[in-house]
Order: C-alpha cells, then structure tokens, then sequence
C-alpha cells in the first residue's frame, strides 16, 4: 500500500479532525496503533502540525465519510494517473549531518558485500570513488576512527535497492567464475594438444632431408639396395685411388663390348680365369716331368752285366 506524503502529520490531522478508529488510522499512515494513541495523548508529535490529506488529494471526502460510518473499512488513497518517477541517475542527497557517516557506510559495504562494483556503491551511498579507492587501500585520512555500520540503518539507502544491488552483483560475479573457467579448460587443452604436435614435427622435418639424399644418389647414377649398408666418403675414396687389377686377355665381358653385362657372363668369366691359371701351372711343371722320364729310360737301357760289374751302382 502506497503512504501518504507525511505520515505523521497526516496522522495528527485525521487524529484531530476525524472520528477515525486509531486501526483505520495506522494502516493508513503506515504507523504502529501505539504510535497514534501517544498522539493522540499528546506525548508523540505536539510541535507537529497536521496536513489536510483532502486538500493535498490522497483522499475524497466520499472516502473519508465511508470509513467514518464503517469502522471496519480501511482508507484507500488516491493513486495519481500519472505515476511519479523514481530517481535512478545522479549523486544522492545526503543531509549535512549524515555526511559524516558516508566513510562507515562504505566500510561496511566492502567488508560485507565485496562482489559491490565501486559504480554501484557510488550510487547506494551517494559518494566518490577516490573516497572508495582509500577505504580499499586503508589510505584514508580518517581510517582509524571509522568503524563500518549498515547504510540502511543509517539512513544512507534503502534495503530494496541494497538487495538489487547484491543481486545484480552476484550476477556478474558467477558470469565471471564461468568465463574464467573456459578460459581453463582451453588453455588444458592446448597444453595437451602442443605435446603431440612437438613429436610430429621432427619427423615432417626429416622427410626432406631423405629426399634430397634420394635425389642426389639418383643423380650420381648409385643404386642402393634396401639392406646394403652406404659407405663413407673416406671410404669411396680410398677405392678410386685404388688401381684396378687388370683382366686376362680374351676374358672382356659383354660390358666391354658395349653392351651391358649380367651376373651369368661374369660367372663364366671368372670361371675362364680359373682355367687359364690351371693351365699355366700344368706348363710351367712339364718339362720337369720330361726329364724325369728320361733318366728314369737311361737307366733301364743299361746292361745287367754292367751293373754287376759296377758294384757301386
């Protein structure tokens, strides 16, 4: 239910003026009963003085005479056509002798709702944030006298726009704790992803290098088989400054003569050679075979009287 524009004064008039239950009254002015009965006893409000609620429009006469005859009605007030607009931008007014209870304020707000944005509590408490930053940071001029306290029950804002404020607040705050955690989990992926990518590179790398080496060797004119080991350089150069043993004559291969050998021809030729150095060495020992079987006839043609009369023989 909507209050009156003054409460209290509202009450001191209807009190004076009406014959209204003191029920009627403080649900109307948003009172305790007790409250109107100390104003009606005169102890609460005696410098007040009343306000018309028929003159400033929050009631109809019609009204008033309804809730006079039936005293178990209550008042109803007049909601305006056009709704008053309620202030959202700009600092807050404070009163001169609440200023002081800004830094308390504040203090409070930090140690109990951190997730509060410095805008935020500019806008609860009507203050600056230079003033936010040295509370922060405990720079403040006044830091050892200030002893935070409730902004509400100082007066300094309202509980409902505290609530939405921490609402609003926690919000953004575990939007943040989700995006930070993706943020994890991307980084933990590429972390185990780059491992893999590390032991594959080498190998890319090492295809090329294989690849000139091949091209190279077919340039030169070297096949290399599978299992056949590659000789060094000092190696290849030791055989050609090697000389070449010479052939045999009449042993040229087929390569020779212009055309290109197979293993078959080269197995003939060495075959060839072999034969050749057989019948070297069978010349080379028969002219001592010859002379053997000469002396061997010379002494058989001998007469066996000679022998006997050679005793020596």
């Amino acid at each position: 239910m909507t209050k009156p524009l003054m409460p209290m004064a509202t009450a001191v008039w209807l009190v004076e003026s009406t014959a209204l239950t003191f029920r009627q009254i403080a649900v109307f002015c948003s009172l305790h009963e007790l409250e109107v009965q100390a104003i009606a006893d005169e102890t609460v409000g005696q410098n007040i003085v009343g306000l018309d609620p028929v003159l400033g429009g929050q009631l109809t006469a019609e009204e008033l005479e309804r809730c006079v005859n039936d005293s178990q009605a209550d008042l109803e007030i007049v909601i305006d056509e056009v709704p008053t607009k309620i202030r959202t931008k700009g600092p807050r007014y404070t009163p001169v002798s609440r200023r002081q209870d800004k830094p308390d304020a504040i203090a409070w707000l930090i140690r109990h709702h951190p997730e509060l944005s410095d805008p935020q509590i500019c806008r609860l408490i009507g203050t600056t944030k230079p003033t936010i930053m040295a509370l922060r940071e405990r720079t403040h001029w006044n830091i050892q006298k200030i002893t935070p306290q409730d902004p509400v029950a100082l007066g300094l804002s309202r509980q409902t726009e505290l609530d939405d404020a921490v609402q609003i607040a926690s919000k953004r705050q575990k939007a943040r704790e989700e995006r930070e955690a993706k943020r994890a989990l991307k980084k933990a992926a590429k972390k185990s992803a780059a491992p893999v990518s590390e032991t594959a590179a080498p190998q890319e790398t090492a295809a090329p290098e294989e690849q000139e080496a091949l091209s190279e060797k077919s340039v030169s004119g070297d096949e290399i088989a599978p299992g056949e080991e590659t000789t060094s350089g000092e190696d290849a150069a030791v055989a050609e400054e090697a000389p070449a043993s010479p052939a045999p004559e009449g042993l040229t291969s087929s390569s020779d003569e212009g055309g290109p050998g197979n293993a078959n021809d080269l197995e003939e030729d060495q075959a060839t050679v072999s034969d050749g150095t057989a019948s070297s060495e069978d010349h080379a020992s028969a002219p001592e075979n010859e002379k053997s079987a000469e002396s061997a006839e010379s002494e058989e043609s001998k007469d066996p009287t000679q022998l006997e009369s050679d005793p020596e023989a």
